[in-house]
């Protein structure tokens, strides 16, 4: 049996009301899930891309990838599992940080090159900003676990191939 794998696809769509809710309900009636969904504007007025990181075996996501294609708004739909990608992800982490760790908490910012965002004495909370690949900000929510994390948000996948090849 073929192995379930995380694919990265990339579908270019006309920037309209209810399709991000058509792709969605695509992606639920199949029974596959979506691990991450990013969607903006492209440098093209009226279209919009969709950043959709699911799971799957290589046919899983060849069914994906027709059924996709065949939705109205669909313009154009690019699978990236092979690619090399430059890939980001953003994460906002609000963390415990009473006077006696917020230094420790500020030194893995530094080594982490994230942002601290906001100090709240008061409240004795640090809101921390991430960017970088699905790998470093997994490692910095966990090196951050020591400290109490009290929320936490994360963007999903976004990603670009690399060279002239279209994403």
């Amino acid at each position: 049996m073929e192995p379930k794998r995380k694919h990265t696809i990339s579908v270019l769509v006309e920037n309209r009301p209810g399709v991000l809710a058509r792709v969605a309900g695509l992606f639920a009636r199949r029974c596959y899930n979506i691990n991450s969904l990013a969607v903006a504007s492209t440098e093209t007025p009226g279209i919009s891309r969709m950043t959709v990181v699911t799971m799957g075996t290589g046919h899983e996501l060849e069914q994906i990838i027709k059924q996709l294609t065949k939705l109205v708004d669909v313009i154009k739909t690019l699978d990236h599992t092979d690619d090399v990608l430059i890939e980001r992800e953003i994460a906002l982490i609000k963390v415990h940080a009473a006077t006696d760790t917020r230094s420790e908490i500020m030194q893995l910012a530094q080594i982490f090159r994230s942002d601290i965002v906001s100090i709240s004495p008061k409240e004795e909370t640090m809101v921390l900003e991430v960017t970088g690949d699905e790998e470093k900000v997994d490692a910095f929510i966990e090196a951050l676990g020591k400290f109490e994390i009290r929320e936490m948000v994360r963007t999903g996948k976004i990603a670009l191939v690399r060279g002239s090849r279209e994403t």
